[in-house]
């Protein structure tokens, strides 16, 4: 009797499980140029997320320079827990180009809620971190 206890409490924390894991990782743009004109991704001050603008479009209507495109993998840890959502990714971005002292992350993408090898749901996010010039 108390082993099938201890293993429906072993089964339920291996179920029970909280949270949402974020991976983050930033790369050069493609055509940036390694060197003092990317060098500012890290000695820009880091920002609130909060003041950081996601779009999936570009921004056109004032000059930015690129800091450098960031990848972020959200997983859920447990079967309970709700699926990564685009909000999420979102402001998983927003945390990393805050860190990076972005104003915004343009071009953002978004995949779809699959399951991984190791979590009970997985949505990976890209975008590319940029500062304005003016």
């Amino acid at each position: 009797m108390r082993s099938l206890h201890l293993g429906a409490i072993g089964a339920a924390l291996l179920l029970v499980g909280c949270g949402v894991r974020t991976s983050t990782s930033v790369s050069p743009a493609p055509g940036a140029t390694p060197g003092p004109a990317n060098a500012a991704s890290t000695s820009l001050p880091a920002k609130s997320p909060d003041q950081i603008i996601v779009t999936e479009g570009d921004i056109t209507d004032r000059p930015y320079r690129t800091l450098g495109d960031i990848k972020v993998h959200l997983e859920k840890w447990g079967a309970f827990d709700k699926d990564p959502t685009p909000a999420m990714v979102n402001e998983a971005l927003k945390k990393k180009a805050a860190q990076m002292g972005a104003d915004a992350v343009v071009l953002a993408r978004y995949g779809t809620v699959g399951i991984g090898f190791t979590s009970w749901g997985v949505m990976d996010g890209e975008g590319r971190a940029v500062v304005f010039t003016q």
